[in-house]
């Protein structure tokens, strides 16, 4: 019987990963290194965020430390990267600039670029050693954008 478990366990798993390649297929026309790079630094950026919320709480800041609201709506956000970068892909598609540096690669590139200063901010709010040339960075790009954060 045991046999049989892991047959339909490793068919379940195989479905899931062929349906997955086919809505990536889709959804961006396949999965290229800078999708894969920005999934990574999603990833990455959340759990930096959590570290970092853990660490203010700890220190007594007033609306500081985890909340599983903040904690939803940033998952929310995460997944709202991929649905623009998919529309950016149809878009592409139908102005017939698919496969050139076309809207998906620039969008996808913007949400790199961001992802990383986030990722940035996270680990100085872990008060984390960074560079002061890094910080300043950080600061000219919050400037420019008109981020309060």
């Amino acid at each position: 019987m045991l046999g049989v478990r892991n047959v339909s366990y490793q068919f379940g798993w195989n479905s899931i990963w062929a349906v997955s390649g086919v809505v990536a297929n889709y959804a961006f026309g396949g999965w290229n290194q800078s999708l894969g790079f920005l999934a990574l630094l999603v990833v990455v950026d959340y759990v930096t965020g959590i570290g970092a919320a853990i660490k203010e709480g700890r220190s007594g800041k007033e609306d500081a430390g985890l909340n599983s609201s903040k904690g939803f709506w940033g998952i929310c956000k995460k997944a709202l990267i991929f649905v623009v970068i998919a529309i950016m892909h149809r878009a592409d598609l139908l102005l017939g600039i698919e496969g050139e540096i076309g809207l998906m690669l620039g969008v996808t590139y913007f949400y790199i670029a961001n992802e990383l200063i986030s990722i940035t901010e996270n680990l100085g709010r872990m008060n984390f050693p960074m560079p002061p040339q890094i910080k300043q960075l950080i600061a000219v790009l919050k400037n420019k954008s008109g981020d309060s954060k």
